[in-house]
């Protein structure tokens, strides 16, 4: 078997997971393309349930920020509460068992909060990160431009959910291909990114 190229972002199911950070009710009228966030982050998890992809969840201060918002579909999965503006301390135990693990994949709010310092975090493990651009955002557009580009400085991919999924697997004779096709049939919801990229903006070159 040839040698795995790190540097290259491959990524497999067996050893994946997706985070799903923060998506709760008091953030609905604060961020950025909200709606479109969720649903986004909600096709990821459909798709790692029919890979078997773990996925796991956190909630910033839940008593004062409200749960999980219902559209995300993360019925049963356990909310991790935290009050870091990392995930990887509240999931710690979570990572440590899982000793196969290479990559993982991030979804959530807020881009230059959370989202970069789980990726920080998670980099210095030695883990690949891949954060799903269109599944992340802010308060402001700015922010979130900002964060994209330093965690891309940092070593992160910067990936959209479709192109993820369809790494993940990897041949249109998948046995759960037909199920996953449904899944991506229709084009994400604009999150207003093009904005962000028009132009090839300094911050990504």
């Amino acid at each position: 078997m040839a040698a795995v190229r790190p540097g290259l972002g491959r990524i497999h199911p067996g050893s994946s997971i997706l985070f799903l950070c923060d998506m709760q009710e008091k953030f609905r009228s604060t961020i950025v393309h909200f709606p479109q966030i969720v649903s986004v982050a909600a096709r990821m998890l459909k798709v790692a349930r029919l890979l078997a992809v773990p996925a796991v969840l956190t909630e910033q201060y839940p008593q004062g920020l409200g749960p999980t918002v219902p559209e995300l579909g993360a019925e049963g999965l356990r909310p991790v509460p935290k009050t870091s503006f990392s995930m990887v301390p509240a999931l710690q135990q979570e990572l440590d068992a899982r000793p196969r693990l290479r990559s993982v994949l991030l979804c959530g709010i807020e881009a230059q909060a959370c989202i970069l310092n789980t990726t920080l975090d998670l980099l210095d493990r030695g883990l690949q990160v891949h954060v799903v651009v269109d599944a992340c955002s802010s308060r402001s557009q700015v922010d979130r431009l900002v964060a994209l580009s330093r965690m891309r400085q940092s070593g992160a991919f910067l990936s959209t959910s479709e192109g993820l999924i369809l790494q993940l697997v990897g041949d249109a004779a998948h046995p759960q291909f037909s199920e996953i096709r449904k899944v991506i049939k229709e084009p994400a919801p604009d999150s207003g990114l093009l904005g962000l990229f028009q132009g090839q903006n300094p911050l990504f070159r």
